[in-house]
């Protein structure tokens, strides 16, 4: 066998080259799912901006203009209530400026050096929407006026309100040199959520916004006052978890407010729902859409899976293929997860692997995503990862498997 080898050695060598430059990998096609548009008609509501959101994962179940800008009037209170609960203690004490003295009705009736506990202050805020308080609180925590709606857009464009543009601290009508005092019923249904169920001061947000009443002092004891919540709809349906009204000439009637309804949570945000005489509108509207997402969405559960290989290219996984080359399985990573859906709502899967990789690979390793949507809206993404280990196919690998081959022939 040597001496058969050794004569025939010059001939097979450029043979086995050949041979292993020739085997490479295919592609794999990547499989998606065509999404299509899907409407929802409720009934007609008096706002010209609404929003059904569901508070767990931010999508919008149903909008009326919902992003279109307009003024929120003392809806913006809810953003300056929850910027002080992050950047200020209950217990610091607030001095009244003489501007916040001089803002507008409705208002606590402050006077320029009197000084309040934040918290004591936080319930005049949200209960009786006092004007005058929304300014000696954003003086407190931003320094100025200015500073602190500064301090509400960046927050605002974190929580990616980028339509939302913040001038004042308590909502009333204003405009600079950028724009008007505005957001849209989508982003203002945004930024309740980030109150409601992503703020480190939920919690406190929320037991300050659900309170009835609230009798304090100011620091001195000179004066004493009472708020009374004038939050109707916490009292009209089950499961009402907070709320908060506007009005201004150029807002109309404004509202933003949450419902927990067994193990669903939704957000309706509205503006522009008339203007006086009509101050009975916001809540009929917000009864119909919270009722519309009790009577319509129920979760489903998604329990993705996958069977799939991807080609590597000049891959090599412990024997030499003959056809197609070699390739590595595809598992993926993750939970199911539970969607608030209704009938119609159509989830949609994508799944995006390269069409091929190239060795080495190493099992584990996240090579893709499976993305699912429903109305284009991301709801779950799953990492997709390599099934085995796939090494490089060098010339000594090639050389030494054809080698054993041929000898063993």
């Amino acid at each position: 066998m040597m001496r058969f080898l050794k004569k025939t050695g010059a001939a097979i060598v450029p043979f086995l080259i050949s041979v292993c430059i020739l085997f490479l990998t295919t592609a794999l096609p990547v499989c998606a799912v065509r999404q299509e548009p899907r409407e929802m008609t409720p009934s007609q509501l008096y706002a010209r901006y609404a929003v059904l959101m569901d508070a767990d994962t931010g999508r919008i179940l149903f909008a009326k203009n919902g992003t279109k800008e307009a003024p929120m009037a003392s809806t913006t209170k809810i953003m300056t209530c929850i910027l002080a609960l992050e950047n200020a203690q209950l217990s610091d004490e607030v001095t009244v400026s003489d501007n916040a003295q001089s803002q507008p009705a409705v208002k606590l009736g402050m006077k320029s050096g009197q000084k309040f506990y934040m918290e004591d202050l936080l319930y005049s805020l949200m209960l009786e929407s006092h004007n005058d308080t929304a300014v000696a609180v954003a003086e407190h925590v931003g320094g100025d006026v200015q500073t602190f709606a500064a301090m509400m857009n960046e927050k605002a464009e974190e929580l990616g309100c980028t339509a939302t543009y913040f001038i004042t601290p308590n909502g009333l009508d204003a405009q600079d040199d950028t724009g008007i005092h505005h957001t849209t019923a989508a982003d203002l249904a945004a930024i309740m959520r980030y109150c409601i169920m992503q703020s480190p001061q939920k919690d406190r947000f929320l037991e300050i916004t659900r309170t009835g009443e609230h009798t304090f002092s100011d620091i001195g004891g000179h004066s004493s006052y009472s708020c009374t919540n004038h939050n109707a709809f916490l009292k009209m349906m089950d499961g009402a978890l907070t709320g908060k009204t506007g009005f201004t000439a150029d807002a109309g009637y404004c509202y933003v407010a949450a419902l927990r309804s067994d193990d669903r949570t939704f957000i309706v945000a509205l503006l522009a729902c008339g203007w006086p005489n009509n101050k009975a509108y916001k809540w009929s509207d917000t009864r119909e859409l919270m009722q519309y997402g009790i009577d319509n969405y129920t979760y489903r559960e998604i329990t993705p899976d996958i069977s799939r290989s991807v080609p590597v290219r000049n891959g090599y996984a412990g024997g030499f293929p003959a056809g197609d080359g070699a390739t590595t399985p595809v598992y993926l990573t993750g939970d199911p997860v539970r969607v608030l859906l209704n009938n119609s709502d159509q989830v949609e899967c994508s799944v995006d692997l390269p069409d091929e990789l190239s060795a080495p690979v190493a099992k584990g390793e996240e090579i893709g995503r499976m993305i699912y949507t429903v109305d284009g809206i991301r709801i779950a993404v799953y990492p997709l990862c390599a099934g085995s280990d796939v090494y490089e196919r060098t010339f000594r690998i090639c050389f030494e498997h054809i080698s054993s081959v041929y000898l063993m022939h």
